[in-house]
């Protein structure tokens, strides 16, 4: 299916629909879905949807199908209680209020959500490891793993990963001797890995 072009695109793109429920995207001359729409808004694509007979903006409608079938596909992102408030404001004195209210409280999300990200990134890409990290969590830890069997240090860095995999019943209560500089060493290692992989795991979260 064809990519739109918003970005080349002076004003929204105009999409038209049809009685039998198809979607026309005028920019590109081809037929799209419901799904494919979605997909625009999701990439921030400036559209609008008008009926091919009337040519009444029906953007509201049709972006408001898109919700109500990604709840009903198990997307479920809209509390019970949320809706139910939501649907107590229909009629209610303050219902001219609440557009401009839900869409700025969402505006300021997305701009919290956003700086949060950069902030997130911006610590991983701070380290070598962190920014193969960003893309793929699993492919991260094969990185990492392949980095370290490459490095000259690579024994140093075997001892540091095993050290977390030893058990204390394993020390059978002997007397722990004093700890070299090259055991340092590899503690302060270990702990940068794990660091890095702490950032990874609040990253997925």
């Amino acid at each position: 299916m064809a990519k739109s072009k918003s970005k080349t695109h002076d004003g929204p793109i105009i999409i038209k629909k049809y009685a039998n429920r198809r979607l026309y995207n005028t920019q590109t001359s081809n037929y799209i879905t419901l799904d494919f729409l979605a997909e625009m808004t999701r990439n921030e694509e400036d559209f609008v949807v008008v009926d091919a007979k009337t040519g009444e903006d029906i953007t509201h409608n049709v972006l408001t199908q898109i919700i109500v079938d990604e709840e009903s596909s198990g997307k479920q992102m809209l509390p019970v209680n949320f809706l139910r408030q939501l649907i107590s404001m229909y009629g209610n004195s303050m219902q001219s209020l609440m557009p401009s209210y839900l869409e700025a409280s969402m505006e300021n999300f997305r701009r919290n959500q956003k700086q949060f990200q950069q902030a997130v990134e911006g610590a991983l890409n701070k380290n070598p490891l962190g920014q193969m990290a960003v893309k793929n969590q699993k492919q991260f830890q094969e990185a990492v793993e392949n980095a370290l069997k490459a490095s000259p240090l690579a024994g140093v860095f075997e001892k540091a990963l095993s050290l977390g995999h030893n058990d204390e019943d394993d020390t059978d209560n002997e007397p722990q001797e004093e700890l070299s500089e090259k055991d340092i060493e590899i503690l302060e290692l270990k702990q940068q890995l794990a660091d890095i992989q702490s950032k990874i795991d609040k990253l997925d979260d």
